[in-house]
């Protein structure tokens, strides 16, 4: 069983400060060092990464707020490729409708050739942020559309040295791009989908898209998302693929204080997200492709915050072994991507912890054996 780490660079304590800024109160402006302050501590934490003994390394795309402050998660993965040996890497997700695609496949291909034989993994997804659709100049309105043309254009730059294509949002004739990649098919065989809604999971499986799930609500009602997952890609001519599974994670020797800790920083994480994602607005049932989420808007920060402390991995290594087991019994995942700094966690507690958790959690989860994709059956029954 693979682990990889997620990175995401998170700033929460500036969220009053950057909501008041937001509602045009007279605030104070961000100190110019704060986020570089954590930018060099996560980044003193990706070169150990393989000296903890972790597989791979994700992380994610996000613009504007301080929920996670990586803009390009191809762009970072490059600069970690260049610093390790050995591990793999992941993106959770780049979001596709703010890219040009022939621009997703060069940076695809020049990250495959940094890696010198490693994999890229590159999750992709629509995105959900309407301040950040905004910022780019996006219609959010259009996101379902401009993603499935991406995929195309994908791939038909990677496997294709001369290709056309003619789409509602994306032109090309006749167009060209170099580097060539060195495995086009390995590129195509990485692309992960991570969705929200539970009608867009077979939109990514239908295009050959394996599932990443970053969960939005508890791990055992995405079984039957993965059903139709399944049933999609089968019906398309794809393979069973297993699911990889991110998730929070804090490890310590006292069951007491890992508990404390989860119990204030996930629910900082769930605030954090819940503010960038604006889950609590009305404007959801305005945008087409996202009716899903207005069911966000009734549910209480607290409820939410509560499933997410049932799906994280917390508490002593043993308590974080036996959990990480139930999953792999529950799901036979390819991989667990587990993120180890949160909310306002600071940057010792997150290392102790990764250190305490690479020492005695880690050889026994990658102990264990993969086990073969789930046979669900249509419709599934939620375990």
């Amino acid at each position: 069983m693979k682990v990889g780490l997620s990175l995401y660079i998170q700033n929460y304590p500036d969220w009053d400060r950057f909501n008041a800024l937001e509602r045009g109160e007279d605030v104070p402006p961000l100190e110019p060092n704060t986020d570089a302050q954590v930018w060099a501590e996560e980044l003193e934490t990706v070169l150990m990464i393989e000296e903890l003994g972790f597989d791979s390394l994700w992380t994610v795309e996000h613009h504007v707020s301080p929920y996670t402050m990586v803009t390009n998660p191809i762009q970072a993965l490059t600069f970690v490729a260049g610093v390790t040996k050995r591990i793999d890497v992941g993106t959770m997700v780049v979001i596709l409708p703010w890219h040009d695609p022939l621009r997703v496949a060069e940076e695809m291909t020049m990250l495959q050739y940094v890696l010198r034989g490693r994999t890229p993994y590159i999750g992709v997804g629509r995105g959900l942020g309407r301040r950040e659709f905004k910022a780019l100049g996006i219609d959010q309105n259009e996101s379902r559309g401009l993603f499935k043309e991406s995929v195309d254009v994908i791939k038909l730059a990677l496997t294709e040295e001369k290709f056309s294509y003619e789409g509602e949002h994306h032109r090309y004739e006749d167009t060209t791009m170099r580097p060539r990649p060195r495995d086009p098919e390995a590129l195509l065989d990485a692309l992960c989908f991570s969705w929200g809604s539970p009608s867009s999971a077979p939109v990514g499986a239908s295009l050959g898209l394996r599932p990443l799930i970053i969960p939005q609500k508890a791990l055992t009602d995405y079984h039957d998302e993965l059903a139709a997952f399944g049933a999609a890609r089968g019906e398309a001519g794809f393979a069973p693929a297993r699911p990889r599974l991110h998730l929070h994670m804090y490890c310590h020797e006292d069951a007491g204080k890992a508990e404390a800790a989860a119990r204030r920083y996930v629910p900082e994480y769930v605030d954090s997200a819940s503010r960038n994602y604006e889950l609590s607005g009305s404007h959801f049932g305005r945008l087409k492709g996202y009716e899903h989420y207005k069911e966000a808007a009734a549910t209480p920060l607290e409820t939410m915050s509560e499933a997410w402390i049932s799906n994280s991995i917390w508490g002593t290594p043993d308590q974080c072994v036996e959990k990480l087991r139930r999953l792999c019994d529950a799901f036979h995942p390819e991989e667990f991507m587990l993120t180890g700094r949160y909310g306002a966690m600071t940057h010792k507690e997150s290392l102790d912890s990764l250190e305490l958790f690479s020492r005695e959690v880690l050889p026994a989860v990658q102990a264990i054996p993969l086990e073969e994709p789930i046979a669900y059956e249509a419709p599934a029954s939620t375990a």
